[in-house]
Protein backbone atom coordinates (compact mmCIF):
# COMPACT_ATOMS: atom_id res chain seq x y z
CA UNK A 1 0.00 0.00 0.00
CA UNK A 2 1.32 3.44 -0.90
CA UNK A 3 0.43 6.19 1.56
CA UNK A 4 2.34 9.10 0.09
CA UNK A 5 0.18 11.62 -1.71
CA UNK A 6 0.84 14.82 -3.60
CA UNK A 7 -0.58 16.92 -0.77
CA UNK A 8 2.00 17.49 1.92
CA UNK A 9 4.96 16.13 -0.03
CA UNK A 10 6.96 19.34 -0.22
CA UNK A 11 8.02 21.20 2.89
CA UNK A 12 5.09 19.86 4.88
CA UNK A 13 2.71 22.15 3.01
CA UNK A 14 0.05 21.43 0.44
CA UNK A 15 1.19 21.59 -3.15
CA UNK A 16 -0.96 24.01 -5.07
CA UNK A 17 -0.96 23.34 -8.80
CA UNK A 18 -1.51 26.65 -10.64
CA UNK A 19 -4.85 27.01 -12.35
CA UNK A 20 -4.99 26.68 -16.10
CA UNK A 21 -4.41 29.99 -17.85
CA UNK A 22 -5.31 29.07 -21.39
CA UNK A 23 -5.88 32.58 -22.67
CA UNK A 24 -2.41 33.65 -21.57
CA UNK A 25 -0.77 30.66 -23.28
CA UNK A 26 -2.91 30.40 -26.38
CA UNK A 27 -1.16 30.99 -29.67
CA UNK A 28 2.34 31.06 -28.18
CA UNK A 29 4.54 28.05 -28.89
CA UNK A 30 7.09 27.43 -26.14
CA UNK A 31 10.12 25.21 -26.70
CA UNK A 32 11.25 23.17 -23.67
CA UNK A 33 14.22 20.81 -23.51
CA UNK A 34 14.49 17.79 -21.22
CA UNK A 35 17.82 16.10 -20.54
CA UNK A 36 17.42 12.64 -19.01
CA UNK A 37 20.36 10.96 -17.22
CA UNK A 38 19.30 7.51 -18.41
CA UNK A 39 18.34 5.46 -21.45
CA UNK A 40 14.96 5.25 -23.13
CA UNK A 41 12.37 4.10 -22.12
CA UNK A 42 12.24 5.99 -18.83
CA UNK A 43 9.23 7.27 -16.82
CA UNK A 44 10.59 10.82 -16.64
CA UNK A 45 9.27 12.15 -19.96
CA UNK A 46 5.74 10.81 -19.49
CA UNK A 47 5.54 12.20 -15.96
CA UNK A 48 6.76 15.62 -17.10
CA UNK A 49 4.19 15.59 -19.90
CA UNK A 50 1.42 14.81 -17.39
CA UNK A 51 2.48 17.75 -15.29
CA UNK A 52 2.54 20.09 -18.27
CA UNK A 53 -0.86 18.89 -19.45
CA UNK A 54 -2.33 19.60 -16.02
CA UNK A 55 -1.16 23.18 -16.44
CA UNK A 56 -2.79 23.65 -19.84
CA UNK A 57 0.11 22.81 -22.15
CA UNK A 58 -0.43 20.65 -25.22
CA UNK A 59 2.39 19.47 -27.48
CA UNK A 60 2.04 20.85 -30.96
CA UNK A 61 -0.39 23.51 -29.76
CA UNK A 62 1.43 25.73 -27.28
CA UNK A 63 4.55 23.75 -26.40
CA UNK A 64 7.33 21.71 -28.01
CA UNK A 65 9.04 19.19 -25.71
CA UNK A 66 12.46 18.02 -26.90
CA UNK A 67 13.62 15.04 -24.83
CA UNK A 68 17.21 13.83 -24.98
CA UNK A 69 18.62 10.71 -23.26
CA UNK A 70 22.25 10.59 -22.15
CA UNK A 71 22.44 6.77 -21.91
CA UNK A 72 24.18 7.41 -18.58
CA UNK A 73 27.25 8.85 -20.35
CA UNK A 74 28.68 12.17 -19.14
CA UNK A 75 30.23 13.05 -22.51
CA UNK A 76 26.88 12.45 -24.21
CA UNK A 77 25.16 14.62 -21.57
CA UNK A 78 27.46 17.52 -22.43
CA UNK A 79 26.85 17.07 -26.17
CA UNK A 80 23.06 16.93 -25.80
CA UNK A 81 22.94 19.88 -23.40
CA UNK A 82 24.83 21.95 -25.98
CA UNK A 83 22.36 20.81 -28.64
CA UNK A 84 19.41 22.05 -26.58
CA UNK A 85 21.14 25.38 -26.04
CA UNK A 86 21.72 25.80 -29.77
CA UNK A 87 18.04 25.26 -30.65
CA UNK A 88 17.51 27.31 -28.43
CA UNK A 89 15.00 26.12 -25.83
CA UNK A 90 13.34 28.45 -23.33
CA UNK A 91 13.96 26.09 -20.39
CA UNK A 92 16.07 22.97 -19.80
CA UNK A 93 14.57 20.40 -17.43
CA UNK A 94 17.48 18.33 -16.09
CA UNK A 95 16.89 14.86 -14.68
CA UNK A 96 19.38 13.99 -11.91
CA UNK A 97 22.79 15.40 -11.14
CA UNK A 98 24.78 14.48 -14.31
CA UNK A 99 22.20 16.18 -16.55
CA UNK A 100 22.06 19.22 -14.28
CA UNK A 101 25.84 19.54 -14.29
CA UNK A 102 25.96 19.24 -18.09
CA UNK A 103 23.21 21.84 -18.54
CA UNK A 104 24.99 24.30 -16.22
CA UNK A 105 28.21 23.85 -18.19
CA UNK A 106 26.32 24.52 -21.44
CA UNK A 107 24.53 27.74 -20.46
CA UNK A 108 24.55 30.48 -17.84
CA UNK A 109 21.47 32.22 -19.26
CA UNK A 110 18.80 29.64 -20.19
CA UNK A 111 16.83 28.67 -17.05
CA UNK A 112 17.52 25.15 -15.76
CA UNK A 113 15.01 23.18 -13.68
CA UNK A 114 16.50 20.38 -11.55
CA UNK A 115 14.04 17.51 -11.73
CA UNK A 116 15.45 16.52 -9.30
CA UNK A 117 19.17 16.82 -8.53
CA UNK A 118 21.05 15.39 -5.58
CA UNK A 119 22.86 17.63 -3.10
CA UNK A 120 22.49 20.84 -5.16
CA UNK A 121 24.12 22.94 -2.44
CA UNK A 122 27.13 20.64 -1.98
CA UNK A 123 27.43 20.34 -5.75
CA UNK A 124 27.55 24.11 -6.14
CA UNK A 125 24.47 24.29 -8.38
CA UNK A 126 22.72 26.89 -6.22
CA UNK A 127 23.64 29.49 -3.59
CA UNK A 128 20.85 28.55 -1.19
CA UNK A 129 17.58 26.65 -1.20
CA UNK A 130 15.54 29.81 -0.61
CA UNK A 131 17.38 32.02 -3.11
CA UNK A 132 19.17 29.76 -5.58
CA UNK A 133 20.65 32.61 -7.61
CA UNK A 134 21.85 32.26 -11.18
CA UNK A 135 19.79 30.33 -13.72
CA UNK A 136 19.17 27.11 -11.75
CA UNK A 137 16.22 26.16 -9.54
CA UNK A 138 13.89 23.18 -9.13
CA UNK A 139 13.84 20.13 -6.91
CA UNK A 140 16.24 18.28 -4.64
CA UNK A 141 15.55 14.60 -3.96
CA UNK A 142 17.64 14.72 -0.73
CA UNK A 143 19.33 11.51 -1.86
CA UNK A 144 22.57 12.43 -0.09
CA UNK A 145 20.75 13.14 3.18
CA UNK A 146 19.04 9.79 3.77
CA UNK A 147 22.05 7.77 4.96
CA UNK A 148 20.79 7.62 8.53
CA UNK A 149 17.34 6.40 7.51
CA UNK A 150 18.80 3.79 5.15
CA UNK A 151 21.24 2.49 7.76
CA UNK A 152 18.42 2.25 10.32
CA UNK A 153 16.24 0.29 7.91
CA UNK A 154 19.10 -2.13 7.25
CA UNK A 155 19.58 -2.57 11.00
CA UNK A 156 15.87 -3.37 11.33
CA UNK A 157 16.08 -5.85 8.45
CA UNK A 158 19.39 -7.46 9.46
CA UNK A 159 19.65 -7.66 13.27
CA UNK A 160 23.25 -8.94 13.17
CA UNK A 161 24.43 -6.27 10.74
CA UNK A 162 28.11 -5.43 11.25
CA UNK A 163 29.47 -4.34 7.86
CA UNK A 164 27.68 -2.36 5.19
CA UNK A 165 28.90 -1.33 1.76
CA UNK A 166 28.43 1.80 -0.33
CA UNK A 167 28.62 1.26 -4.08
CA UNK A 168 29.04 4.51 -5.98
CA UNK A 169 30.65 5.99 -9.05
CA UNK A 170 34.06 7.54 -9.17
CA UNK A 171 33.85 11.35 -8.85
CA UNK A 172 34.98 11.59 -12.47
CA UNK A 173 31.87 9.69 -13.59
CA UNK A 174 29.51 11.57 -11.27
CA UNK A 175 30.77 13.98 -8.56
CA UNK A 176 27.54 13.37 -6.61
CA UNK A 177 29.21 10.22 -5.30
CA UNK A 178 31.22 12.35 -2.83
CA UNK A 179 28.31 13.67 -0.72
CA UNK A 180 26.42 10.38 -1.22
CA UNK A 181 29.20 8.26 0.28
CA UNK A 182 30.07 10.83 2.95
CA UNK A 183 26.48 10.76 4.23
CA UNK A 184 26.51 6.95 4.46
CA UNK A 185 29.91 7.00 6.13
CA UNK A 186 28.69 9.37 8.84
CA UNK A 187 25.54 7.27 9.43
CA UNK A 188 27.49 4.00 9.57
CA UNK A 189 29.96 5.49 12.04
CA UNK A 190 27.14 6.73 14.28
CA UNK A 191 25.68 3.20 14.28
CA UNK A 192 29.07 1.58 15.03
CA UNK A 193 29.05 -0.25 11.71
CA UNK A 194 32.05 -0.85 9.50
CA UNK A 195 31.71 0.67 6.04
CA UNK A 196 33.25 -0.61 2.82
CA UNK A 197 33.00 2.10 0.14
CA UNK A 198 33.61 0.88 -3.41
CA UNK A 199 33.82 3.38 -6.27
CA UNK A 200 33.53 2.16 -9.86
CA UNK A 201 33.64 3.89 -13.22
CA UNK A 202 30.31 2.63 -14.53
CA UNK A 203 27.96 -0.34 -15.01
CA UNK A 204 30.62 -2.39 -16.80
CA UNK A 205 32.43 -2.68 -13.44
CA UNK A 206 29.47 -3.89 -11.37
CA UNK A 207 30.69 -7.50 -11.15
CA UNK A 208 34.11 -6.35 -10.01
CA UNK A 209 32.61 -3.97 -7.47
CA UNK A 210 30.44 -6.66 -5.90
CA UNK A 211 33.36 -9.08 -5.80
CA UNK A 212 35.24 -6.53 -3.67
CA UNK A 213 32.21 -6.06 -1.42
CA UNK A 214 31.82 -9.82 -1.01
CA UNK A 215 35.49 -10.22 -0.09
CA UNK A 216 35.04 -7.48 2.52
CA UNK A 217 32.18 -9.48 4.02
CA UNK A 218 29.48 -6.85 3.66
CA UNK A 219 25.96 -7.99 4.49
CA UNK A 220 24.20 -5.15 2.71
CA UNK A 221 25.10 -2.39 0.28
CA UNK A 222 23.59 1.02 -0.43
CA UNK A 223 23.88 1.73 -4.15
CA UNK A 224 24.02 5.18 -5.72
CA UNK A 225 21.04 6.18 -7.85
CA UNK A 226 23.30 6.49 -10.90
CA UNK A 227 22.97 2.70 -11.22
CA UNK A 228 19.16 2.74 -11.04
CA UNK A 229 18.72 2.05 -14.78
CA UNK A 230 20.70 -1.18 -14.24
CA UNK A 231 18.77 -2.30 -11.16
CA UNK A 232 17.83 -5.73 -12.53
CA UNK A 233 21.46 -6.54 -13.12
CA UNK A 234 22.51 -5.06 -9.77
CA UNK A 235 19.86 -7.14 -7.98
CA UNK A 236 20.99 -10.33 -9.72
CA UNK A 237 24.62 -9.76 -8.80
CA UNK A 238 23.81 -8.73 -5.22
CA UNK A 239 21.55 -11.72 -4.66
CA UNK A 240 24.18 -14.05 -6.12
CA UNK A 241 26.62 -12.80 -3.49
CA UNK A 242 23.87 -12.85 -0.82
CA UNK A 243 24.26 -9.12 -0.21
CA UNK A 244 21.17 -7.09 0.63
CA UNK A 245 20.71 -4.45 -2.08
CA UNK A 246 19.46 -1.14 -0.66
CA UNK A 247 18.41 1.14 -3.50
CA UNK A 248 17.53 4.80 -3.82
CA UNK A 249 14.51 3.99 -5.99
CA UNK A 250 11.43 1.80 -5.50
CA UNK A 251 11.75 0.30 -9.01
CA UNK A 252 14.91 -1.53 -7.94
CA UNK A 253 12.95 -3.36 -5.24
CA UNK A 254 10.45 -4.46 -7.89
CA UNK A 255 13.45 -5.75 -9.83
CA UNK A 256 14.58 -7.93 -6.91
CA UNK A 257 16.46 -5.56 -4.62
CA UNK A 258 15.97 -5.92 -0.87
CA UNK A 259 14.74 -2.45 0.08
CA UNK A 260 14.64 1.22 -0.82
CA UNK A 261 14.03 4.57 0.80
CA UNK A 262 13.44 7.38 -1.63
CA UNK A 263 11.37 10.31 -2.62
CA UNK A 264 8.43 9.60 -4.92
CA UNK A 265 10.37 10.18 -8.13
CA UNK A 266 7.46 10.03 -10.61
CA UNK A 267 5.75 12.69 -8.52
CA UNK A 268 8.88 14.85 -8.53
CA UNK A 269 9.19 14.48 -12.30
CA UNK A 270 5.59 15.59 -12.71
CA UNK A 271 5.93 18.49 -10.28
CA UNK A 272 8.90 19.87 -12.22
CA UNK A 273 6.29 21.15 -14.69
CA UNK A 274 5.23 23.74 -12.09
CA UNK A 275 8.69 25.33 -12.31
CA UNK A 276 8.60 25.20 -16.11
CA UNK A 277 5.22 26.94 -16.09
CA UNK A 278 6.38 29.70 -13.74
CA UNK A 279 9.52 30.36 -15.78
CA UNK A 280 7.65 30.42 -19.09
CA UNK A 281 5.34 33.01 -17.55
CA UNK A 282 8.28 35.23 -16.67
CA UNK A 283 9.53 34.11 -13.24
CA UNK A 284 13.25 34.47 -12.54
CA UNK A 285 14.80 31.11 -11.54
CA UNK A 286 17.20 32.95 -9.23
CA UNK A 287 14.23 33.84 -7.01
CA UNK A 288 12.31 30.53 -7.15
CA UNK A 289 13.09 28.51 -3.99
CA UNK A 290 14.29 24.95 -4.41
CA UNK A 291 11.81 22.49 -2.92
CA UNK A 292 12.58 19.23 -1.13
CA UNK A 293 10.38 16.25 -0.28
CA UNK A 294 9.47 15.93 3.39
CA UNK A 295 8.20 12.34 3.16
CA UNK A 296 9.80 9.27 1.67
CA UNK A 297 8.70 5.88 0.40
CA UNK A 298 9.93 2.77 2.21
CA UNK A 299 9.68 -0.36 0.07
CA UNK A 300 10.85 -3.91 0.81
CA UNK A 301 10.86 -7.15 -1.18
CA UNK A 302 9.55 -10.13 0.80
CA UNK A 303 10.90 -12.83 -1.54
CA UNK A 304 14.38 -11.33 -1.58
CA UNK A 305 14.36 -11.02 2.20
CA UNK A 306 13.33 -14.65 2.63
CA UNK A 307 16.04 -15.78 0.18
CA UNK A 308 18.56 -13.95 2.37
CA UNK A 309 17.15 -15.60 5.51
CA UNK A 310 15.52 -12.42 6.77
CA UNK A 311 12.04 -11.81 8.17
CA UNK A 312 9.88 -8.74 8.74
CA UNK A 313 8.92 -7.89 12.30
CA UNK A 314 5.52 -6.28 12.99
CA UNK A 315 7.34 -3.11 14.04
CA UNK A 316 9.20 -2.98 10.74
CA UNK A 317 6.05 -3.61 8.71
CA UNK A 318 4.36 -0.70 10.47
CA UNK A 319 7.04 1.60 9.04
CA UNK A 320 6.93 0.22 5.51
CA UNK A 321 4.85 1.80 2.77
CA UNK A 322 4.89 -1.11 0.35
CA UNK A 323 5.84 -4.79 0.45
CA UNK A 324 6.69 -6.37 -2.89
CA UNK A 325 5.77 -10.08 -2.89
Amino acid sequence: MLRRELIGLFGGAAVAWPRLVRAQQAGKMQRVGALVSASEPHPFADALRRGLQRLGYSEGHNIELHVRYTQGQSDRAAELAAELVRMPVAVIVAHFTPATRAAIAATKTIPIVMAPAGAPLQSGFIKSLYEPGGNVTGLSAMDAELGGKRIQLLLDLIPNLERVGALATTPTTDPFSRPFVADIQAAAGAANLRLSPVLIGGPSELEEGFSILAKDGVQAVIVQGFFGPYSKRVAQIANKHRIGYMSTDRSAVVDGGLASISANFPLLYEYAAVYVDKILKGANPANLPVEQPSKFQVTVNRQTAEALGLSFSPILLAEVDEVID
